[in-house]
């Protein structure tokens, strides 16, 4: 039976609950990601490359719904509806990210205007983006995100060329996570070393799994989109 990874906003929510937190606004993502990026760079000096957080931007077309991210594109962490690019007038505006139960449920999927709301669709072999409403033409728009990009030629992953997180790893982020965010609110500050213990466990219980530690270069993100 194939194990699905959760999305990344549910293992953001699972660990902010394990560090006793909720995960209730945009600076709560924001610092998850963050922390996320740190964490790469720890797994770096471990020996371990999975994956990096990489900005990118997508235009949109009038009339079009549904694309496609680049191939190695594991999940978008956070994504923003960007209009007038370049000019003194560029705005980012909050887009909602939506579950396939309630894309499913939106009565006229090719109402167009300003898209509001977007739902990520992580296939076998990419990942998808739709947009609702469906870009009209009031504006030139463009999808501003950050993503959860894979490594190629990781020989722990599947087919030695992975586009997803190893299902065993996913304990061990979550875990460093928990811990990593706890690090910061001193209102759990008594729950650090637990959580710390916990990550290295199963950190260590996924690494013991990974008999080849392919030598891999990876620079996680650092600048502004």
């Amino acid at each position: 039976m194939a194990v699905v990874v959760p999305e990344l906003n549910e293992l953001f929510e699972e660990a902010y609950e394990r560090a006793g937190l909720e995960m209730r606004s945009g600076y709560d993502l924001k610092t998850a990601r963050r922390s996320l990026n740190i964490m790469t760079l720890e797994w770096q000096n471990r020996g371990l490359n999975l994956f990096t957080i990489e900005a990118g931007t997508l235009p949109l077309v009038a009339g079009t719904a549904t694309y496609t991210l680049p191939s190695d594109t594991i999940d978008l962490i956070e994504h923003q509806l960007r209009t007038d690019e370049g000019t003194t007038q560029q705005l980012d505006s909050y887009i909602q990210r939506m579950s396939v139960s309630t894309y499913s449920q939106q009565g006229n999927k090719n109402t167009q205007g300003r898209p509001s709301q977007i739902y990520v669709q992580r296939n076998a072999t990419d990942v998808k983006v739709t947009l609702w409403p469906v870009p009209n033409d009031a504006s030139t728009y463009k999808l501003a995100y950050y993503r959860l990009k894979g490594i190629d030629g990781l020989a722990s992953g599947v087919g030695g060329a992975t586009n997803s997180i190893p299902p065993r790893f996913v304990p061990a982020l979550v875990s460093g996570l928990a811990y990593y965010i706890a690090m910061k609110k001193p209102q759990v500050a008594d729950r650090v070393i637990p959580l710390q213990q916990e990550y290295e466990k199963q950190f260590a219980m996924a690494a013991d799994q990974d008999q080849d530690r392919s030598t891999l270069r990876i620079v996680p993100f650092r600048g502004a989109m």
